[in-house]
């Protein structure tokens, strides 16, 4: 950390949640566009939001363990099936958000084959899904994680947040 220039480090140290968060919601991408794509491409060819709801709820499970244990894991206020319930509620809303965009792709304004190239509808559906859905989710759950699921602080501190307090002299 001490090789990064000092204006940076601040901006990593102060943000470091929001960092995690992002590190785990690239994990989870992958194995959410990973689950999509295999599904949408053999069983589930004709059911495109189908694929993307299961790709979707794989992904929430392995992001409330990966976000409980590191993003959030200085933060607290909750019992655990409390704190389960409200990230599994606010991924939900999070996952419909998602395909929302998917859904208004494929069905409003029709971009499926054989209205549109093969080619065309999975970028249609990618942009739709992974860039515009994910987004829409990204922005809604980090708030909601930050505000109503992990609530509070703990004071429990580890070796970032010590030196983060230590590089900007708290």
């Amino acid at each position: 950390m001490n090789r990064v220039p000092q204006p940076v480090r601040e901006l990593l140290l102060r943000h470091s949640e929001l960092i995690k968060f992002a590190i785990v919601g690239g994990t989870t991408f992958i194995i959410d566009s990973g689950i999509f794509y295999t599904l949408k491409l053999t069983v589930l060819e004709e059911k495109p939001v189908t694929a993307k709801i299961i790709g979707g709820i794989v992904a929430v499970i392995c992001s409330y363990i990966l976000n409980r244990e590191w993003s959030f894991k200085n933060r607290g206020g909750r019992e655990r099936a409390h704190e389960a319930f409200l990230f599994f509620f606010v991924s939900g809303i999070g996952v419909v958000l998602s395909f929302i965009p998917l859904w208004i792709s494929s069905y409003v304004f029709g971009l499926r084959v054989p209205e549109v190239s093969l080619t065309v509808e999975n970028i249609a559906d990618f942009v739709s899904a992974y860039i515009i859905g994910n987004l829409l989710q990204m922005v809604f759950r980090f708030y909601c994680f930050k505000r109503f699921v992990f609530p509070e602080e703990t004071g429990v501190d580890t070796e970032l947040d010590e030196l983060a307090e230590e590089q900007l002299g708290r």
